[in-house]
């Protein structure tokens, strides 16, 4: 018995623990440390899942850098998308995600959640990519870095974020109770959040030279890069 309370007790404070410091993750996205060269003038931490957004509206050709980071262990997944279907639904959304395979590498899957039971699989998204997103896994958290052109040139977007278990090193379905239900949001990348007061001009004009220069008539948008970095048989 004493043995089972002292297990008990460890579990406990572990789960303490990692509360603690998704809480810490979530309420702090300001002061948030990104990769060298990367910064995001505003964020805002996500009601639910610990997570939290970063990004860079650019008005000028109606893009956004972004950061979705959320806590996980390595033994699960995270993924942040947009929904142009319908609100507080993920199924009909197109999401980025992010789990670490067994060379420790966090590569990204880009798929459209055609239902509830999605095939996860990789392909192009129902919004142009114009840069090829990367993920990284450190400090008990993913960081998935993604260029998106808003869908319809809004800044208003269906957004959804999610996190789940992986079993046998695939993706295995998340909880369908409690905070797992919650995570979807409508998010204006003109307004919501806070600044962080940092600027991203260089990174601005990287992308933007991108985005018209594989788009030479000047139209709204272009081919979907179709990232083939994780495959789901």
């Amino acid at each position: 018995m004493a043995r089972r309370d002292h297990s008990a007790a460890w579990l406990l404070s572990g789960a303490v623990l990692l509360f603690a410091a998704a809480a810490a993750a979530a309420q702090d996205c300001p002061s948030a440390k990104f990769q060298p060269g990367k910064t995001f003038q505003r964020c805002i931490s996500l009601p639910v899942l610990g997570a939290s957004l970063s990004w860079t509206y650019h008005p000028a050709n109606g893009t956004a850098d972004l950061a979705f980071r959320a806590p996980q262990t390595t033994a699960g997944w995270v993924a942040w998308g947009i929904n142009t279907e319908r609100p507080n639904s993920m199924a009909g959304s197109s999401v980025f995600v992010a789990s670490q395979d067994a060379g420790g590498v966090a590569p990204v899957l880009m798929t459209v959640l055609e239902s509830t039971s999605p095939s996860l699989t990789n392909g192009s998204l129902r919004f142009d990519v114009p840069v090829t997103p990367v993920a990284e896994y450190a400090g008990g958290a993913y960081t998935i870095y993604v260029t998106v052109a808003l869908p319809g040139n809004a800044t208003q977007q269906n957004t959804v974020w999610q996190a789940g278990p992986l079993t046998g090193g695939r993706i295995a379905p998340h909880p369908m109770a409690g905070p797992n239900l919650q995570s979807t949001m409508r998010l204006d990348f003109l307004t919501s959040g806070r600044s962080t007061g940092a600027s991203n001009s260089r990174v601005h004009r990287r992308n933007l030279r991108s985005f018209r220069g594989s788009n030479p008539a000047g139209g709204d948008s272009l081919p979907v890069k179709k990232i083939q970095v994780l495959t789901q048989n």
